[in-house]
């Protein structure tokens, strides 16, 4: 519908006067009238807005008519939506439409504006809007402060954990609020009834007259009752104010914790008062800056000597139980510092004058206004005085052990001497400390000192008048301690007196020092600037010092003693010494000798059976000897006819020539044996141990043994793996070695013995295993086989054996090596022994 049809609608007079009524009525209103038209297509067209426009958008009439979109504009963000959903759906339904919200104008200011119109919808199809909008901003932020109002006491109230009752001038119950309250009866249970009908009749009386008292009063007025509930009787206290005419408040607050709150602190109160008296503690009480006494219990009077009265109001200061004025000080600054002091060690006069330590432990209490300190004193004199004993005594403990030391690691008396009376002075702390010795030649002769340089020096003092002596001993007799607190109350002879009064003595202390039972001498402390009373401890120490004393004097003694003793011991040594070289050059001599006689015996006794052998050889080689029966090591070959021109055979059996030939044999393998042990047991065998490859080895010794182990019909199983580490080895010796052995088996055992070979790598050594199934050996024969010895002619093994069993020991010793021979159970021995690894060092070696 466009603005000819508009106008169509209302002609030039009426719409004239509708705009000056329009006109007067917006100027009375605090808003915007309105008249607009939404054609059909959806545009819109401002026919008409008031001049409050101005005031209400700060948009001047003519802006909005031009671009109603303006209004859109200024709509609070938040507001947007709600605002053209509300007209979409009047377009709709064309209904009234009413809307309420925020715009922010031009200036920044926040406004709250109510929209209210009719819509009609024209013949057309447009619709015509007829409204107004009105400013409502102070009744929002009236509603908002109201809200907030509400919100705050209905969180107060909320908050409040009472029971709130309002209650009649009749004494009848209006209403109530009970939430958060521990309440059994329900809302209906209560509102409407009497105070007589839900409450006890002792209670009922007094709630009946606190109402009365705040209605004619006005005041507040409270009162506590208790009740009986399911959890048991509990405290309540009622607070009444008038809320109306003829009304009254009621608040009512379950004090039950806080009455047992009450009562406990009474409780404890009491207990504090009780604890306060009854302390074995000293516990006062006073002003924190003068520290004038407010109240003591009995233990201070007991350990301060003062009465009560003659404490309570006088100062620490005017009783003068402070020693050292700068404890008070240090006890006011921690104080200020922290509020609290603790175990804060002190000394304290008592009123007799004697002087007592405490540990102070205190707080500053606030005591009716007046800040006090809550002190406690705890009497430690006895545990001081016992800790200083304790100190003491590990102090002459310690002194006793170091002197016993020096006694142990020292042979020089006057330093072990000095040490003691220097140490015992200090641990004394008295003036002078001294040693004496009573010399048979010398008389007395002080030999230690330890003096404070102020007084004289005893140090060097000596006399040997009998008199004198024969006094101190005296004094001294049966071994007890001379114990003297004041030289003047002693009874002596003037010589001693003397003697005191030229060394300034005022007070002694005296311990023997015995050696068996005899006075050697004595060890002394002197006090020269007064008398002295010598505690236990004291003496206990010198009591016990005598005896390390007298352990270093003897000690002295013994060495001179062993000091000659050894200077005779030496030239006993030299002359023996002496003697025994000239037994060992005789010795040596004679070993020289035997080595010339055995090698001359040897020599010859070789060159004797050598020669025998040869003969023999050639007899049964010749085939002179009539054949018995073939020998076991050398079989007879057939024999040639004897020519003409030999002489007639020699009449001997031919076994006779074999067992000569054996004979001879043995004879020369023992002078070899005896040869070989004969170098052995020199310092320094002749070995030649090499890195092999055991394996290798064994085939090349056993390849060279085999026509032995064939002539005996023996076989041998060689299970030696191929991939064994290097082994330190002589080679050159080794088939001798295996020969040896091999041999024992052989001459024990009958024909078609069977041998088995086998090697195993053990902790760095290489074990070897020789295991035949022959004849068994016992235990013993076992353990001896090896040792050097001549056997019995009986034994089935001959004497050139057991020699080479103890070559085979010597040459596997030699090597690093162990070796033994072990009877296995059923059948056979088990020969076996070891040889070193070698070593990379030892591989690498060039």
């Amino acid at each position: 519908m466009d603005e000819t049809v508009v106008k169509s609608l209302y002609t030039p007079n009426c719409q004239q006067e509708a705009i000056n009524l329009l006109s007067k009525f917006a100027a009375n209103l605090p808003g915007i009238i309105f008249q607009v038209l939404q054609q059909q297509d959806g545009s819109v067209l401002v026919l008409y807005v008031s001049s409050g426009c101005e005031y209400l958008y700060e948009v001047e009439p003519e802006a909005l008519q031009a671009d109603f979109r303006v209004i859109y504009n200024l709509i609070h963000p938040q507001d947007i939506k709600a605002f053209a959903e509300s007209i979409a759906v009047c377009c709709n339904t064309v209904t009234p439409w009413h809307w309420e919200g925020r715009i922010i104008t031009p200036s920044g200011k926040l406004k709250w504006i109510q929209g209210t119109s009719q819509p009609e919808r024209q013949e057309e199809g447009a619709v015509l809007w007829n409204g107004f909008v009105l400013d409502i901003t102070d009744r929002k932020q009236a509603e908002e402060k109201l809200q907030e109002s509400e919100a705050r006491y209905k969180a107060i109230l909320d908050a409040i954990p009472d029971l709130m009752f309002r209650i009649s001038r009749d004494a009848e119950y209006l209403d109530l609020k009970s939430e958060g309250a521990n309440i059994t009866l329900s809302r209906e249970e209560i509102v409407g009834k009497h105070v007589q009908e839900l409450l006890p009749s002792d209670v009922a009386a007094i709630s009946l007259e606190a109402i009365a008292k705040t209605l004619d009063s006005g005041t507040l007025q409270t009162c506590e009752y208790q009740l009986k509930t399911p959890l048991g009787v509990r405290d309540y206290e009622a607070r009444l104010v008038v809320s109306g005419e003829d009304e009254v408040l009621a608040i009512v607050r379950d004090i039950t914790e806080r009455k047992q709150g009450e009562i406990a602190l009474q409780n404890l109160a009491q207990k504090f008062a009780k604890a306060f008296s009854c302390s074995p503690d000293s516990i006062t009480i006073s002003t924190l800056h003068e520290g004038r006494f407010i109240e003591v219990n009995d233990s201070f009077v007991e350990l301060a000597g003062y009465e009560r009265d003659e404490a309570i109001g006088k100062t620490s200061f005017e009783l003068n139980l402070w020693v050292d004025d700068r404890d008070r000080l240090h006890l006011l600054q921690e104080l200020q510092t922290t509020g609290v002091v603790r175990n804060l060690e002190c000394e304290f006069r008592q009123k007799s004058g004697k002087i007592i330590t405490t540990l102070l432990s205190a707080e500053v209490i606030d005591l009716d206004g007046v800040t006090c300190i809550l002190a406690v004193h705890h009497d430690i004199t006895e545990r001081k005085q016992v800790e200083a004993q304790f100190l003491l005594s590990a102090q002459r403990d310690r002194l006793l052990a170091e002197t016993l030391v020096r006694i142990r690691s020292s042979l020089h008396l006057e330093e072990i001497l000095q040490i003691t009376v220097t140490e015992v002075r200090q641990f004394l702390q008295t003036d002078r400390v001294f040693i004496a010795l009573n010399n048979a030649n010398l008389g007395i002769r002080t030999l230690a000192e330890s003096v404070d340089p102020k007084y004289p020096s005893v140090l060097g003092w000596s006399t040997n008048d009998e008199a004198y002596l024969q006094e101190v001993r005296n004094l001294l007799k049966d071994n007890l301690v001379r114990v003297v607190e004041d030289i003047t109350q002693m009874s002596v002879s003037p010589k001693v007196q003397a003697h005191c009064r030229k060394f300034q003595t005022q007070a002694s202390l005296a311990v023997p020092i015995m050696l068996g039972n005899e006075l050697f001498g004595a060890l002394i402390a002197n006090q020269c600037s007064g008398s002295r009373h010598w505690q236990p401890i004291e003496i206990d120490l010198l009591q016990q010092m005598s005896e390390p004393v007298a352990i270093a004097i003897q000690q002295s003694q013994i060495y001179q003693k062993l000091a000659e003793l050894n200077t005779n011991l030496e030239h006993q040594v030299e002359e023996r010494t002496a003697q025994l070289q000239q037994k060992m050059q005789e010795v040596e001599t004679l070993h020289r000798v035997k080595d010339v006689v055995l090698h001359t015996v040897a020599h010859d006794l070789r060159t004797s059976v050598m020669g025998n052998l040869m003969v023999l050889k050639n007899l049964l080689n010749q085939g002179l000897g009539s054949e018995e029966q073939g020998g076991k090591f050398f079989p007879l070959p057939p024999a040639p006819r004897p020519s003409a021109s030999c002489q007639s055979p020699i009449p001997v059996s031919r076994s006779i020539i074999e067992r000569m030939i054996q004979g001879n044999d043995r004879q020369l393998a023992m002078i070899n044996s005896l040869l070989e042990i004969n170098s052995g047991e020199k310092p320094g065998m002749d070995l030649k141990p090499e890195p092999v490859d055991f394996s290798i080895l064994l085939g090349t010794v056993l390849t060279q043994l085999q026509p032995m182990l064939t002539q005996n019909q023996a076989t041998l199983k060689n299970l030696v793996p191929a991939d064994l580490p290097l082994v330190m080895v002589d080679v050159s010796r080794l088939d001798k070695f295996l020969a040896h052995l091999l041999t024992h088996s052989l001459y024990n055992n009958p024909p078609g013995l069977n041998f088995i070979l086998s090697t195993t790598v053990e902790g760095g050594m290489l074990r070897t295993q020789i295991q035949d199934d022959g004849v068994v050996m016992s235990k013993v024969e076992c353990d001896r086989l090896f040792d050097l010895h001549v056997r019995d002619p009986q034994d089935c093994c001959s004497t050139s054996i057991g020699l080479k069993m103890y070559l085979c020991r010597k040459f596997i010793q030699s090597h690093g090596g162990e070796i033994g021979v072990i009877s296995n159970r059923k059948r056979g021995l088990t020969f076996w022994f070891t040889l070193p690894l070698a070593t990379s060092s030892v591989t690498n070696r060039p």
